[in-house]
């Protein structure tokens, strides 16, 4: 079974950074893609960076030069750091284990800009 933790959330201004965490329990993190989300109220989920399991990364546009998605597969652990945050930004962000349908996710952790 795999468990998800995100962690790293919290209130900033805008302009400021957040970096946030997502602990991975199994013996499968290495070897799957891991994903973010995020979501705001009456949204859909968005799909903010992707990693593979080789690191290869991609992103969503609105973030592209201020978020970096990265992954220590020894603490099985992918990270997500934001800077020059924006109040669009704002919304509770997901961390997901691309394995088997639908994938793996956490429950998730705030992050709130504030302009």
């Amino acid at each position: 079974q795999v468990r998800l933790v995100e962690s790293g959330g919290g209130s900033v201004q805008a302009g400021g950074s957040l970096r946030l965490s997502c602990a991975a329990s199994g013996s499968i993190f290495s070897l799957v893609a891991m994903a973010w989300y995020r979501q705001v109220p009456g949204k859909q989920r968005e799909l903010v960076a992707t990693i593979s399991s080789s690191g290869t990364t991609q992103y969503a546009d609105s973030v592209k030069g201020r978020f970096t998605i990265s992954r220590d597969n020894a603490k099985n652990t992918v990270y997500l750091q934001m800077i020059s945050l924006k109040p669009e930004d704002t919304g509770a962000y997901y961390c997901n284990l691309n394995y088997g349908l639908g994938g793996y996710w956490g429950q998730g952790t705030q992050v709130t800009v504030s302009s």
